[in-house]
């Protein structure tokens, strides 16, 4: 049956048995997330821009967006249970390649749209098979770009306990990189047309595909893919996801990934809408650059700062403050009239975002057995997806009716029970998580730990 308690002593020594990797490999795992993100960057800020070229209206556009996490939090759960019976390495090569040939979709678009409204005799709704196969080419990338979540089991795999927030600051700082260059590039590329950042993702996709296949060992024995192939999971279902959101520790870890997902969905989903926008009024370069800043930000503190930091502060003290941050920086991007102000604004959205988001990663695979890791990543990460499922809907609607003001103070209610929830419900396990770490916490002893 599956655990519903935290991860035993014996659990823990299990998987630090797990075979270790040194540098190479760690640097490995950084590149081939960097690379990932760098192909989904180059991407993201171009996408209302192209829709609209083919007359999609805004809400067209936000369900474009939304389709690629819609197909994500099907794949993404799968992804993670086939990691944990046939290792890390395959799962990572199939996501890959599906990542690839989404993007090629995506860059073919029109003249496969073209090819095929000539041979069923209706060229003249070129538009609509244009955005047909934009939607497909998203679709394919969701169903296989589940490999974050396969990366984080790697990292998993190969670290202890103690240091597993250090090794999955990598993954963010894989991220942050991969969107400082993706979207600068892709603001720049986009001049000689949309098709060509979709090309050069492609061949990223492939390039990163080779070094998989190349450089990086599986972190799993044999042995130990068989012993988990014979672990008893639950069937994947709507049903499994309502057990692991009322499963203690899990539920808890999974509830607040989905409302801290929502408000920074709200934001990522709505920015180059809104940047087009007033008062900003940013042109597709522009709204890269600021992007790129914004992978700065989440970089400095999730490649070089999460391990000091960690090691500085209790994780309790590190979620609940991180929350608290993010939703005063949400309350100020409402009130930004400018870029200079709105670069100030983002330093507490990002650093706040990019230190949640490990420290919940981090959280989240000590509170599981070894067995379980790859799919419970796989379910946090279909968690987030569904958030960016319903963020650009939602944020278009209230972008529509009240401004920038609607989502930002959407988004900053959230943060703000968020903060409250992981005070009131978070916090008070993780002693259970970390006996050895963490003692127990009242609210007057949220103090940094020295």
């Amino acid at each position: 049956m599956q655990s519903t308690h935290p991860a035993s002593p014996d659990a823990t020594s299990a998987a630090s048995s797990a075979p270790k990797v040194g540098n190479k490999q760690l640097t490995t795992i950084f590149l081939i997330v960097f690379v990932d993100i760098l192909g989904f960057g180059l991407i993201l800020p171009l996408l209302p821009y192209y829709a609209e070229q083919y007359g999609a209206t805004t809400f067209i556009t936000g369900l474009l967006v939304a389709s690629y996490a819609a197909a994500q939090l099907i794949g993404a759960p799968l992804l993670g249970r086939l990691s944990d019976r046939f290792g890390r390495r395959p799962v990572l090569l199939v996501s890959i390649a599906g990542t690839a040939l989404g993007f090629l979709l995506l860059a073919l678009a029109e003249p496969l749209g073209l090819a095929l409204g000539q041979a069923l005799g209706t060229a003249a709704a070129l538009n609509g098979l244009v955005l047909a196969l934009m939607f497909a080419s998203r679709i394919i990338d969701g169903l296989t770009g589940g490999n974050i979540s396969v990366a984080q089991a790697y990292i998993t795999d190969v670290t202890t306990a103690e240091n597993r927030a250090v090794g999955l600051g990598l993954i963010g700082a894989a991220f942050g990189f991969g969107f400082i260059l993706g979207p600068a590039a892709g603001g720049l590329l986009s001049q000689f047309g949309f098709a060509v950042p979709a090309l050069v993702a492609a061949a990223i996709a492939t390039l990163n595909a080779v070094t998989v296949y190349f450089l990086l060992p599986e972190s799993l024995t044999a042995e130990k893919r068989l012993e988990m192939r014979e672990f008893v999971r639950p069937r994947l279902s709507v049903g499994a996801l309502v057990a692991a959101f009322r499963r203690p520790h899990v539920g808890q870890l999974l509830q607040t990934r989905f409302w801290f997902g929502l408000a920074f969905a709200m934001f990522q989903s709505i920015f180059s809408i809104y940047a087009a926008g007033s008062p900003l009024q940013l042109s597709p370069v522009g709204t890269g650059l600021v992007l790129a800043y914004v992978g700065v930000l989440a970089a400095v503190v999730q490649g070089f700062a999460i391990g000091r930091i960690t090691r500085r502060f209790s994780e309790r003290l590190l979620l609940v403050a991180s929350a608290a941050a993010m939703a005063v920086g949400f309350i100020f991007w409402g009130l930004a009239p400018n870029v200079w102000t709105l670069l100030i604004v983002l330093i507490p959205i990002s650093v706040g975002g990019g230190i949640l988001n490990t420290l919940l990663a981090s959280v989240l695979t000590k509170a599981v057995e070894p067995e379980e890791v790859g799919g419970t990543l796989g379910l946090g990460t279909s968690v987030e997806s569904a958030t960016r499922v319903i963020a650009p809907a939602l944020g278009g609607a209230l972008l529509a009716w009240m401004g920038v003001w609607g989502p930002a103070l959407f988004a900053a209610l959230v943060m703000a029970w968020v903060t409250f929830y992981i005070l009131r419900r978070v916090v008070s396990n993780l002693p259970a998580l970390e006996p050895a770490a963490n003692a127990a916490l009242a609210p007057e002893a949220l103090t940094p730990v020295h």
